[in-house]
């Protein structure tokens, strides 16, 4: 059987006057994006132009939500309830819908973010506020979670697709879990490793840890370069290139899921 994987990325999360990633130039290069709602980065004219740009390339596009802490992007953790991360998803994912329902094209997937999608991987609670809301708006809806998470587990409990995710440009603990984003290895900006790190994780579904070890996370669908990082064009048009050579072929995950 044909090898089959997605690209994703963050993206849309420029907000106001201030610029963050490069869009134009990563689109081109990925099959799936995560566009931010509003919470953590993005306002309404961001999501329309990146919506629209993910629509001239052809790029399935699936909604980004993070807590509401657009000072932190997203990325401190907050104590709320599971009533509450359900209606802060679903306030973000409807927006998402209503501007791609405008552009004439119907959302992919779900895709936390930030300190979101690290509480949610984790905390039975924060996940199923996730996926009640994401079942609610849309049960064709895919859940982008890393394997063996209660985040996936709660996306297949609710009767969901889950696309289990790796993340290219991060470095893991011996556990399977991402290192902390303070340690100073915790970025892979290295588009040979990357590359390298992409094939072995699609082909044998493992990845090596930070302590040397070997770490099996089993089936992944889809992989992860982080708009944010200052060489995600880069590393994403090597990525897509890299994969190719090597037989594996790079399609939306809604196509083959």
């Amino acid at each position: 059987m044909k090898l089959r994987i997605d690209i994703n990325c963050d993206l849309g999360e420029s907000y106001g006057a201030f610029k963050v990633g490069n869009d134009e130039k990563i689109m081109p290069h990925i099959t799936s994006a995560n566009i931010a709602c509003g919470f953590h980065a993005g306002d309404p004219m961001t999501i329309a132009r990146t919506v629209n740009l993910a629509k001239k390339h052809n790029i399935a596009v699936g909604a980004h939500p993070g807590y509401p802490d657009l000072l932190g992007f997203g990325r401190r953790e907050m104590q709320l309830t599971p009533e509450e991360v359900k209606n802060y998803t679903i306030y973000q994912v409807s927006a998402l819908q209503g501007f791609a329902k405008t552009a004439g094209i119907r959302l992919q997937h779900v895709k936390p973010h930030g300190a979101l999608y690290n509480s949610a991987v984790k905390d039975e609670k924060i996940s199923k506020g996730v996926v009640e809301a994401v079942k609610a708006l849309d049960y064709n809806l895919i859940i982008f979670a890393p394997p063996k998470s209660a985040l996936a587990k709660a996306a297949v409990d609710a009767g969901l697709r889950v696309a289990h995710e790796f993340f290219a440009d991060r470095a893991y603990n011996a556990d399977g879990s991402l290192i902390s984003r303070k340690q100073p290895n915790a970025i892979i900006q290295e588009p040979q490793k990357v590359v390298e790190r992409a094939i072995k994780i699609v082909e044998e579904g493992t990845v090596l840890a930070v302590n040397g070890g070997v770490v099996n996370l089993g089936d992944v669908h889809t992989i992860c370069v982080h708009g944010d990082t200052p060489t995600a064009a880069k590393l994403v048009e090597e990525l897509k290139k890299g994969l190719l050579k090597a037989g594996i072929e790079v399609k939306p995950v809604g196509s083959f899921f």
